[in-house]
């Protein structure tokens, strides 16, 4: 299969288009063939992406986390999955990705793609749909009514965490940068702040939620913008619980983590209407070098997309 490969550990500079051996399919596993990718620039800085759970070497690695496409296989073990299935997925980051012709993904994984999507947008969903419902519903415990505010929201991740609140019926307050603000508003915030002309601590304040996707000083201003007792979700950095305690809030920091269950509930929301994949671009296997490349320069919207088949 034609597969794109890092056999060094380094950035998206590495990456070469190549043969490579079809995946053996484990007794758990399907084979997916692959229409399309989502990628995350930041991928080549993970442990994971170049390491097995036993930390062991994995060179050469395949990237790209976020599959659409049809089943080609199954596994003995594995159940809820037939040959020519239309799926999506998160798949598990101490494997090989799906920027190649077929992935091995864990079975379990995967689950129907949305109707109404091509495989193209469907690839964009994965990671960062997670990513959002996970922040607000899992460790925020966003409820109706709650007033939050989402660092980045043009961006992959904040773009669904944006809808799944005003799905939740939450006022939202969403910083990014001017050249986004109208995508913003068109998804639904209640409030845009762009940070490059208003610090976001002089313009809000009392807030139930911090779903933060920036890190750094942004992370670090935020902790004052919230009552006591709210949440502060961050999916970039580490916070720190006396920080937190000196607030009197709770802070967390969390890694995405595969959920077929909760991919089937946001195919529904999809298929309904009610959220939508913002796709900054979509690129041919053969430009996966610089769809990372631009990827890492920031402020694209939404999520880069290879299209494999």
């Amino acid at each position: 299969m034609k597969a794109v490969r890092m056999h060094v550990r380094a950035g998206p500079e590495a990456l070469v288009l190549e043969e490579a051996p079809i995946p053996d399919v484990g007794p758990s596993d399907a084979l997916i063939e692959v229409h399309a990718a989502g990628i995350t620039p930041t991928e080549f800085t993970w442990s994971s992406t170049f390491r097995t759970r036993e930390k062991q070497d994995r060179l050469p690695i395949i990237p790209a986390f976020e599959v659409s496409g049809t089943v080609a296989k199954v596994g003995p073990n594995a159940s809820g999955l037939a040959e020519g299935d239309a799926v999506y997925g998160l798949l598990d980051f101490w494997r090989d990705g799906a920027a190649a012709e077929y992935v091995a993904a864990r079975a379990s994984d995967m689950a129907p793609k949305p109707q109404s999507l091509d495989f193209d947008r469907a690839a964009a969903i994965p990671l960062s749909g997670l990513t959002a419902w996970q922040a607000l519903f899992d460790h925020a415990k966003l409820a109706q009514g709650s007033k939050v505010l989402i660092h980045g929201a043009g961006g992959g991740v904040g773009t669904f965490a944006l809808q799944l609140a005003k799905w939740k019926g939450a006022r939202v307050t969403a910083t990014c940068s001017g050249a986004k603000a109208e995508l913003v508003r068109g998804l639904g915030a209640d409030e845009v702040i762009d940070y490059s002309r208003t610090r976001f601590e002089e313009a809000t304040g009392d807030l139930d939620v911090v779903v933060d996707t920036v890190g750094g000083d942004t992370l670090e201003r935020s902790w004052g913008v919230l009552r006591r007792g709210g949440t502060l979700v961050t999916i970039v950095d580490d916070v720190s619980e006396a920080k937190a305690a000196s607030y009197g809030v709770h802070g967390i920091s969390m890694l995405v983590q595969p959920s077929r269950s909760q991919l089937i509930e946001i195919s529904r929301l999809v298929d309904q209407g009610k959220l939508k994949p913002v796709i900054s671009g979509v690129y041919p296997l053969s430009d996966a070098k610089a769809a990372y490349q631009g990827g890492l320069q920031g402020h694209n919207a939404g999520k880069s997309v290879l299209k494999i088949s």
